[in-house]
């Protein structure tokens, strides 16, 4: 029996893999269940070590959990619960609706583009957990359905976060692998997410149009909201705000510093612990949101482990057959897609030095031309296709679940009803844009 798991590991975790995907999303079953039984079938098999193995290079089923994820999740999730109690949340919604005088459409369109920049320089799930408790109070004041807010704002999330080296951890191990700065993430890549942006806002916007309407009073109402009584205790607004602006900080000075981002979430929420009850915290925590991050890291682990992702990353490598202009496409389109399906960051480890080693000069098979075509082009795919599905990044993930916790489901139907779409437009333009600077 050993033996048969040993040799056929691949292709039982894919099954694995295959079908947790499938019971997600028909949603029969909650979705931490399903990723927590497959993390547990993937361990029960022996398809992941248990343990690390320094000698043989074998990482053990908690190396595959990205923890500094999990803690960042946490982390913000307890400073933005606390700042939230102080009204500073709400105080900020209604500010916002003020200045756009009510308009639900340029409400929505500002509501992303401030997403958008701000994904650029934090992680995409702290930017969404910062934006959450601000829709939820525009769209009660608008007495509609926050969905369309949220699926726009986490697509937006994922579109800006593309733009830097810092805005999505794939483009991190690119920039490290293949010795891009920060500024060259810039100039190459903020030029086209700037364009795609505007394209899929403004058919996000267009789609969701039934749903934002106003009527006149209801404008004059939100125009002139009384905003005097909404910060309810200015002492804990002052040290929440100050708090979540010196993590902030600590985000972005990252490369100073070399502090990773959960270490600030969590001395952020450690101090404001110290001002509340905690047992009243921990309660708001989505730990159903954690345990489903926790279940699928093994269950990838577990696929990545037997060889999956680069059996998959082998296979598009061979597709190419030298041709800068194919490799560069089928990388894109097929990072695009997969990135909608699995972690984006194992499959970016994995084809970051195939790249490099399909561009290296002393292979005779290298492919020849500009290679950083195929670098901006695993980028913009492993990026952008996380707006695919539900499942394809941990913003997505984060919004639904939070989202379901206050009466508002997401189905997975629903969310790639758009995010397929906001995808297409992305790797389209991605596609017409590499091929103009790079391949013509």
């Amino acid at each position: 029996m050993l033996d048969f798991i040993h040799t056929h590991g691949m292709i039982i975790s894919g099954a694995i893999l295959l079908i947790a995907y499938i019971f997600i999303a028909s949603e029969k079953i909650q979705k931490s269940v399903v990723a927590l039984v497959g993390a547990s079938l993937t361990m029960l098999l022996g398809l992941i070590p248990l343990h690390l193995h320094i000698e043989d290079n074998v990482k053990g089923v908690f190396e595959y959990v990205d923890f500094e994820v999990i803690f960042l999740l946490i982390g913000m999730m307890i400073i933005v619960n606390i700042a939230s109690r102080s009204g500073v949340f709400k105080w900020m919604a209604l500010n916002l609706l003020k200045a756009t005088k009510g308009h639900p459409k340029t409400v929505l369109f500002a509501l992303a583009a401030f997403t958008a920049i701000a994904s650029a320089f934090l992680d995409n799930v702290t930017t969404v957990v910062l934006m959450m408790p601000i829709t939820f109070v525009i769209a009660k004041e608008f007495d509609t359905d926050p969905i369309p807010f949220l699926i726009t704002e986490v697509l937006a999330s994922n579109i800006g976060g593309t733009a830097t080296l810092i805005g999505d951890p794939p483009n991190i191990i690119i920039g490290t692998r293949a010795g891009l700065s920060f500024m060259d993430f810039v100039k190459e890549l903020t030029p086209v997410i700037f364009v795609i942006f505007v394209i899929a806002i403004g058919t996000l916007i267009f789609l969701f149009r039934k749903g934002l309407k106003a009527t006149p009073e209801k404008m004059e109402h939100i125009a002139n909201l009384d905003n005097s009584k909404t910060i309810t205790d200015k002492a804990l607004m002052i040290r929440s705000v100050a708090t979540l602006a010196l993590v902030i900080l600590g985000f972005v000075t990252h490369d100073i510093t070399h502090i990773s981002a959960f270490v600030f979430a969590v001395a952020g929420a450690s101090f404001l612990l110290l001002f509340e009850k905690p047992k009243e915290i921990y309660r708001d925590v989505e730990w159903l949101t954690i345990f489903f991050f926790i279940g699928l890291f093994i269950i990838i682990g577990g696929f990545e482990a037997n060889g999956g992702i680069k059996f998959l990353a082998d296979q598009l490598i061979v597709l190419t057959h030298g041709s800068l202009n194919a490799a560069t496409m089928i990388i894109l389109w097929a990072s695009g897609i997969l990135s909608g399906i699995i972690d984006n960051i194992p499959y970016t480890a994995t084809m970051a030095p195939l790249i490099s080693e399909l561009v290296n000069p002393a292979n005779p098979n290298a492919i020849t031309g500009n290679s950083h075509a195929l670098w901006w082009a695993l980028s913009l795919g492993a990026c952008l296709g996380g707006n695919l599905t539900i499942i394809g990044a941990a913003a997505n993930v984060l919004v639904s679940e939070t989202a379901a916790s206050k009466g508002h489901k997401i189905s997975f139907l629903r969310f790639m009803k758009y995010g397929a779409l906001v995808t297409f437009i992305s790797l389209t333009i991605s596609s017409v844009y590499l091929y103009v600077k790079y391949l013509h």
